[in-house]
């Protein structure tokens, strides 16, 4: 056998376990029964597994609360979900996602409202990745809800009354006012105008480290407690202050400092004191959003959140 054909031979079998050992390396997507979405039809949200308060915007939008875990992105996968959309401050799970084969986009946007500048890129997301796409918060009542009416109303794909109608399907409260506010003036652009957003879309948005996100942490309590003076109703003399907005937010800054890594470093009770902390904050949130809690319950919890701050401070900040 002359050296050419043995050399050949040689190239076409490394060539082979060349492409064995790299189809060992991928992992394949998981493979899920198809799940029917909900219909905009709807006037209720959808529960499922793993994921709740799904409401349809268009036949290819949804909003909704976070995935829980595997299970969660399992049901995105079988509902035929593409892209999924994060507008929470929270870091997404690219791991979970990643095994059902969803492409993650982050994108957060605060309780006061959708800016123009935001509206325009989730609206580019929506129209150049695939679809169907799935956008979420923590909850899914009220920032997702907003931000799915805010991009396809700017698309187009709907009106911005039929998009707040949406979002009272999905449960957003009209206390709220800012993200009403914008879906309600959201209108329809253009493409020369919808290419002028950014066309990176990231996995994971940099949010602020935890230096930044105590001095957020500190603002919002101080709201409260302006607001709490005020019978837990917006002060006069601050009247851009939302009671539920700052209680949401006091919870989101609580919540997403367990992926900071300066809190990574400490011993864990640290994050599970932030964690606890950040599901008081919503219950406050909750009864806020409510309108029938007493002042008095309101202030007793208020009070479960700052006594916890001052035990956290007094361990590992003072």
């Amino acid at each position: 056998m002359s050296k050419c054909i043995v050399g050949l031979i040689v190239m076409l079998f490394a060539g082979m376990l060349l492409v064995a050992c790299q189809s060992k390396s991928v992992e394949p997507v998981a493979k899920v029964k198809p799940i029917t979405p909900p219909s905009v039809e709807d006037d209720k949200p959808t529960d499922l597994p793993g994921l709740h308060n799904v409401v349809a915007y268009t036949p290819d939008t949804f909003s909704g609360a976070v995935p829980e875990g595997e299970q969660g992105f399992a049901t995105l996968k079988a509902m035929g979900i593409k892209t999924v959309i994060s507008v929470d401050g929270a870091k997404p799970d690219l791991a979970a996602a990643g095994k059902f084969g969803l492409r993650y986009v982050h994108l957060p946007i605060g309780y006061d409202g959708v800016p123009t500048d935001r509206q325009l890129a989730l609206a580019r997301a929506v129209r150049d990745l695939d679809g169907p796409i799935y956008i979420h918060c923590h909850h899914g009542k009220h920032r997702s809800a907003a931000a799915t009416g805010a991009a396809c109303a700017t698309l187009g794909r709907m009106t911005s009354e039929d998009a707040v109608s949406r979002m009272k399907v999905s449960g957003t409260s009209p206390k709220y006012k800012g993200l009403y506010s914008d879906v309600s003036h959201a209108m329809m652009v253009n493409d020369a105008k919808l290419n002028e957003a950014s066309n990176v879309f990231p996995q994971v948005w940099q949010t602020k480290g935890i230096v930044d996100a105590m001095v957020a942490i500190d603002d919002a309590t101080e709201h409260l407690k302006d607001i709490q003076q005020a019978g837990w109703q917006t002060p006069a003399d601050h009247p851009d202050l939302v009671p539920a907005a700052e209680a949401g937010r006091l919870a989101d800054l609580l919540r997403n400092l367990q992926d900071d890594a300066d809190v990574k470093a400490e011993p864990r009770e640290l994050t599970d004191w932030m964690l606890e902390s950040a599901a008081d904050a919503s219950k406050l949130e909750a009864m806020i959003v409510s309108g029938d809690t007493k002042p008095a319950l309101l202030d007793a919890q208020f009070k479960v959140i700052r006594d916890a701050c001052s035990t956290c401070h007094v361990k590992y900040r003072n």
